[in-house]
């Protein structure tokens, strides 16, 4: 806690002041853009990676950046979504994986999770990526294909969220997967292809 303590310390010397202008904007207008999902690891930090200011992204991270697809009911990722897209009105959706994702491994080297049930049951929304990724793929490969097929699968799901089947019938909503990797720094676009069901 000191770390994160002397870290607000430097916020409120430094960097605040430097940008009173754009936090006294913000106090009164909340207009992101872009809805941006990814996945809760502390090594993905959507705002470093895009080089965003405050206020431009609305950013959910979840573990795996799985995105369950739609049900009704409470649900904290679909009310986030639904906010995302048809209040704000964010003209676009990225979902970032990302290498090295402990999700993703623990998924293709078939982890056991009995000690995790909240885990395991997350994680099977990730089920339709690991029946789409490579079947003949071992090891660290197994695992790229797996993140891959994920952000795929992902977005998929993302679709099937009323507000945003809307917003893509309209035309009004562009939806992208991402891959960083972390040893690189480098985000592959993936060719994705979704569309309003």
């Amino acid at each position: 806690m000191h770390d994160l303590t002397e870290g607000v310390a430097r916020f409120r010397r430094d960097v605040f002041p430097a940008k009173v202008d754009l936090f006294t904007r913000l106090a009164g207008n909340h207009r992101p853009t872009t809805l941006f999902i990814s996945c809760s690891d502390a090594r993905v930090v959507p705002e470093l990676l895009t080089q965003s200011e405050p206020g431009e992204l609305f950013v959910i991270r979840t573990a795996g950046n799985l995105v369950p697809a739609y049900t009704p009911g409470a649900d904290g990722v679909a009310a986030s979504i639904e906010y995302a897209v048809a209040v704000l009105g964010v003209s676009d959706v990225v979902v970032c994986g990302h290498s090295a994702c402990g999700a993703m491994t623990a998924l293709a080297e078939q982890h056991d999770l009995s000690g995790l049930p909240a885990v395991a049951d997350w994680l099977r929304h990730a089920d339709a990526s690991r029946a789409r990724a490579t079947g003949d793929a071992a090891g660290p490969e197994l695992t790229g294909d797996l993140v891959r097929e994920n952000v795929r699968a992902q977005l998929a799901n993302l679709a099937t969220h009323p507000s945003v089947a809307r917003a893509l019938l309209r035309d009004a909503l562009t939806l992208h997967g991402w891959v960083y990797d972390i040893p690189t720094g480098t985000v592959e676009e993936l060719d994705t292809a979704v569309r309003a069901a």
